[in-house]
């Protein structure tokens, strides 16, 4: 979205804490906008998924736009409960005994991976009230990158139509997630899957959950195309609820890492700026995925032009990525300088680790209307107390 560049471009992170994940509330709002079109426009129910974001400082803004939220483990479902004030949509891949109650307690649906898991915990659903559903493998996905992509054959992640050919008593719904950033193209291709193979099922379940991955407040995602494709479906399986559970989107760039320059290195020809954060520890999906962050003032480097590596502080040797340009081709990085890594809200404080004891960026919120304040500052306790 231009918008949100024009929004960026206003900023002085001179004056910003560093290191920090810093959302800003003027690029939250125009997500909300997009998702809250999507809600009007359909009977869809969309809602928020902490395991891309769980920043519960903004669940009280998110909780405007949405329909509920999901999790995937005992201390996201409590998450929910506590600061949603509601019950949550659940899913894992797999439940403990030890948590199952707790679990059900703080769950108005809950998805279960095997019919195993469901046979050994139905009773207890049943006892909680909790409408139960089996997630499915479509055997359908587009996502290229095998790390995210849940619906090969022999993965782990849903049954397979082969072994569901009817729905068992006492559940209510299924689940397939199949998408991972993705388009309405994409979607419309895995429904087409789902359907084949599941399609004659759904007249004897109340809801279908289409998982994550509709990455709509996306600059190029089409919106409009996705309200056709769920009024389509809808129109076809009324009685149906369809439930979207995105996680980027919510909060798809809508913040920065505030970093800054301690140290340049150059070896061998390499230019590396050295920074007061990680990638292994602070953007651990730059180095999965993996993906190249943007920079602002940066850009990827072209033949000729002089580029820069950035190095992150923790002593793991892959602990870079590169390479970088400066839009302004003189200048010179020096100590004290910042370097803005932008969309580092989703998967990036769920993911973080404190390897070496590393310095955790604080969390931030920045709005025009009131200035920045700290959300949350982390410190050598934090650290100790994660140790034994």
């Amino acid at each position: 979205m231009i918008e949100k560049d024009l929004i960026l471009a206003q900023r002085d992170f001179t004056k910003l804490p560093s290191p920090a994940y810093i959302l800003d509330t003027e690029l939250l709002d125009l997500n909300m906008k997009v998702i809250d079109k999507v809600r009007k426009s359909t009977k869809a129910e969309i809602i928020v998924a902490l395991k891309a974001n769980a920043m519960w400082s903004i669940f009280p803004e998110l909780k405007k736009h949405s329909d509920g939220a999901t999790a995937s483990s005992l201390a996201e479902a409590r998450l929910v409960f506590d600061k949603f004030g509601f019950k949550t949509h659940t899913y894992a891949p797999v439940y403990d005994e030890n948590e199952i109650d707790e679990i059900l307690k703080c769950s108005s649906h809950i998805t279960f991976n095997s019919l195993n898991q469901f046979n050994r915990y139905r009773e207890k659903a049943t006892k909680y009230g909790v409408s139960c559903g089996l997630r499915i493998n479509p055997e359908y996905s587009t996502v290229e990158t095998d790390l995210y992509n849940p619906c090969s054959r022999g993965s782990r992640l849903g049954i397979l139509s082969e072994d569901l050919k009817d729905i068992p008593e006492g559940i209510e719904g299924l689940h397939f997630h199949a998408l991972c950033e993705s388009r309405p193209d994409d979607l419309q291709n895995t429904l087409n899957a789902v359907e084949e193979r599941f399609g004659h099922l759904f007249g004897k379940i109340k809801w279908l959950n289409f998982g994550g991955g509709h990455l709509m407040t996306h600059k190029d995602y089409n919106e409009d195309k996705l309200i056709e494709i769920l009024n389509r479906f809808n129109d076809k399986y009324p009685h149906l609820r369809l439930i979207l559970e995105p996680g980027s989107a919510f909060t798809w760039d809508t913040g920065c890492l505030v970093a800054t320059v301690q140290d340049i290195v150059t070896n061998g020809g390499v230019n590396t700026i050295m920074m007061n954060v990680s990638f292994a520890c602070h953007m651990p999906d730059c180095l999965e995925m993996p993906y190249k962050p943007t920079i602002l003032g940066m850009h990827d480097s072209g033949e000729g032009e002089k580029r820069w590596r950035m190095g992150g502080n923790s002593c793991l040797a892959g602990d870079f990525y590169g390479d970088w340009s400066f839009d302004n081709p003189e200048h010179e990085p020096k100590v004290g300088d910042r370097i803005v890594f932008r969309d580092m809200i989703h998967y990036t404080m769920v993911k973080t680790t404190m390897f070496n004891g590393v310095s955790h960026p604080e969390i931030g919120i920045y709005s025009p209307e009131e200035g920045y304040r700290t959300v949350r500052k982390f410190g050598y306790e934090d650290y100790r107390d994660r140790m034994s």
